[in-house]
């Protein structure tokens, strides 16, 4: 019976993640429900670890400007990101998102994190591309405090704590409870069939616009 209830208090931590907005650019929201284990880690700093797919990835500019103004804390393994880069020639992003107590509900964190859909392949019928993003895992650093054993393991993790103590500090994952398995993103991909046409369209913008260009230097130009 002992065993069954510490069983039944590791899983009451419930973690849930949504995808925001539509398009290309969307909000990565992240709350995480602690339960009875968040007793535990009271004054520890609460984490969600989540592996994003070369469909989609954060942009390391926008996300110095977010923490500059304490916007959301976050960091990214490898902390290199080519943001042009197509979803074909992507690879995937680690993100460490550190989460912020819940005013409205005891034991309970969020967090909030733009990201973006890559550009795909041309498809041959569906207009869409679906990109599969995976549930985090909960990770909690405490310095001071003294974990459960039994619901608490020890993970390795490539960033700071930042919690009171500046020191090295050991993060800690749980076994929780999904709100869902997985989050879907849907980005728009063109057609196979409408390449000839936009590269058309496009070759015909292209001569359009340096004629008037050069018809504008040619005009206002002053030439010694």
């Amino acid at each position: 019976c002992a065993i069954l209830d510490v069983q039944a208090a590791c899983q009451d931590a419930t973690v849930m993640q949504e995808l925001l907005k539509e398009g290309f650019h969307r909000d990565l929201l992240v709350k995480v429900e602690l339960g009875a284990v968040g007793e535990d880690a009271g004054g520890c700093t609460v984490a969600a670890r989540t592996r994003l797919p070369p469909g989609i990835y954060v942009d390391p500019y926008e996300l110095a400007s977010l923490q500059q103004h304490n916007l959301t804390k976050a960091v990214l393994i490898p902390d290199v990101i080519d943001v042009e880069a197509p979803e074909y020639l992507a690879t995937n992003l680690l993100v460490l998102l550190y989460m912020e107590p819940d005013p409205g509900c005891s034991g309970c964190f969020r967090a909030a994190l733009p990201v973006h859909g890559r550009y795909h392949r041309p498809a041959e019928e569906s207009e869409e591309a679906l990109v599969v993003l995976k549930s985090p895992e909960v990770l909690v650093c405490c310095c001071d405090n003294l974990l459960s054993a039994e619901c608490w393991k020890p993970a390795e993790v490539e960033a700071p704590c930042l919690g009171k103590n500046m020191g090295p500090c050991q993060w800690y994952s749980i076994t929780h409870k999904l709100a869902y398995e997985e989050s879907i993103l849907q980005v728009p991909v063109g057609l196979r069939q409408h390449s000839s046409l936009v590269c058309v369209v496009t070759l015909l913008a292209t001569v359009l616009c340096s004629s008037l260009i050069l018809a504008a230097v040619c005009k206002y130009g002053h030439f010694s």
